[in-house]
């Protein structure tokens, strides 16, 4: 298939001749083709160019029954329709059977060449997305997608270090793929096949971070009924990530600390020897050395895991990976959510480069699945400014405030999508919630948590303040 082949389809000689020297002139290898007859046969027979310029009224089988024969044989040849003045309805039908474009008889040359590259422009972007999802049906869990040199060379060091079983320290920003890389090393190492255990240091209560990383014996404390392994015994052969391990407190880091040194440790309330082998990384956005010097930190701790240290760089200094992120979560969650976006548009794309993503990958995720959820608010980034996030504040569609973070409005608007779906679902099921779950692809107690949550146990207290998304020209009453 030559990528810039043009077959022309008109029983005209004189606009074939005309347009044949046009667009050769223009770059493009073109055929001819008499009438629609003719052209579907050269189809048939395996010919496939990149777009087909075709007349509507033609002898034999017409344009709309040629572009019907087309979506069979390969749909994904765009059709540009060339009609008369008086021909506006054959056009809308041609359209709905998905015709790329038309133009009206007579037309500027300048018209004709813009709309091929238009849609030839579409049509790469479409084999790319197609790309990019088969790529995802393949996608291991344990890559990291990125063009970057500076990332590409961290997943070198990475591969380098997986098998050799020293703990990781890896730092960088919150959202920029720290837990990704952690994968990334735990599935390129021999201990691939065993738990990938992940700990969030800072989620958890130091009492409750302590059982949960060392487990504790029956009768430990009130409420202990039973033994529970720690994560630690959970994550023997295996890999444990701490997260955020500079939140730990210096009691729970001093015991951290034997455990890296002797591989052994005993369960709240008990006196019972633990051995492990367990692989640990560890991850912070916070600057440890500035937490060592002020004693916030231990200084032996912080040497026994800092071995091998990788600092990720922000999603601000790597933009060339934004197209293939954005390409990335376009793919992942189309489906789910059953958009009917097939690509990111040109200007959102370019906001999108331009804007500096304090949030990181993760803020850019959330964009994209709202733009997936909600198609006709217009996500203006410009106009975002900084405000400390707050993930308890209600996602409402008020004028924002001033100071508020990118980060903090992908909060709000993840949210304000998950409702907006969700409501959507449940009206289609009639407030069936057990069938709205199935849909929706989650578990029933998730659903009414959600509901309890929002306040939407039926239709008549859904919230008075969740509003139908506004359209386009009402973005500016959103965060975005």
């Amino acid at each position: 298939m030559s990528k810039r082949s043009i077959l022309v389809v008109d029983d005209d000689q004189s606009v074939r001749s005309y347009l044949s020297d046009f667009l050769a002139s223009c770059g493009y290898t073109v055929e001819c083709a008499e009438s629609g007859d003719e052209a579907v046969a050269r189809l048939t027979a395996g010919y496939v160019p990149s777009v087909i310029v075709q007349d509507i009224v033609m002898p034999g089988i017409n344009g709309i029954e040629v572009l019907e024969s087309v979506k069979k044989i390969n749909a994904s040849i765009p059709v540009i329709i060339l009609s008369g003045a008086g021909q506006i309805k054959t056009v809308v039908d041609a359209m709905k059977l998905g015709a790329a474009d038309f133009l009206v008889k007579p037309f500027e040359e300048q018209e004709l060449e813009l709309a091929i590259e238009n849609v030839v422009e579409k049509q790469k972007l479409k084999e790319e997305v197609k790309t990019l999802k088969r790529r995802l049906d393949s996608y291991d869990a344990g890559d990291i997608l990125s063009t970057n040199p500076q990332v590409l060379k961290i997943k070198e060091i990475a591969k380098h270090v997986a098998d050799t079983d020293v703990p990781v320290l890896i730092t960088g920003e919150s959202g920029v793929g720290k837990e990704v890389l952690a994968r990334y090393i735990h599935a390129h190492s021999s201990r691939h096949d065993k738990p990938f255990v992940k700990v969030n240091c800072a989620a958890l209560p130091n009492e409750l971070l302590e059982s949960e990383l060392f487990g504790y014996e029956r009768g430990a404390f009130t409420g202990a009924l039973n033994d529970k392994p720690g994560k630690f015994e959970l994550a023997d052969k295996g890999t444990l990530l701490l997260d955020e391990i500079g939140e730990m407190t210096s009691h729970l880091q001093a015991k951290l600390l034997h455990v890296l040194q002797d591989c052994e440790y005993t369960r709240l309330g008990g006196k019972r020897t633990i051995h492990v082998d367990a692989r640990v990384l560890a991850s912070t956005n916070i600057n440890l050395e500035e937490h060592v010097a002020s004693g916030k930190f231990r200084e032996d701790l912080y040497f026994r895991l800092n071995v091998i240290r990788i600092d990720i760089p922000p999603l601000r200094e790597r933009r060339e990976d934004i197209p293939l992120l954005c390409n990335y979560f376009l793919c992942r969650y189309h489906d789910r959510y059953k958009s009917s976006i097939d690509e990111i548009s040109a200007p959102l794309m370019d906001s999108f480069l331009r804007y500096d993503w304090p949030g990181n990958i993760r803020q850019l995720e959330n964009a994209v699945k709202r733009h997936l959820i909600l198609p006709d608010i217009n996500v203006n980034l410009s106009e975002v400014k900084e405000q400390p996030q707050s993930n308890a504040a209600p996602v409402s569609t008020k004028p924002k405030q001033d100071n508020m973070s990118l980060k903090d409005v992908g909060t709000r608007a993840a949210e304000q999508a998950e409702r907006e779906l969700v409501l959507r679902v449940l009206e289609e099921t009639s407030w069936n919630r057990k069938q709205a779950a199935r849909r929706l692809n989650i578990c029933y107690k998730a659903l009414l948590n959600k509901l309890k949550r929002w306040q939407m146990d039926n239709r008549q207290n859904t919230p008075s303040s969740f509003t139908k998304p506004a359209r386009s020209k009402d973005f500016h009453s959103l965060p975005f």
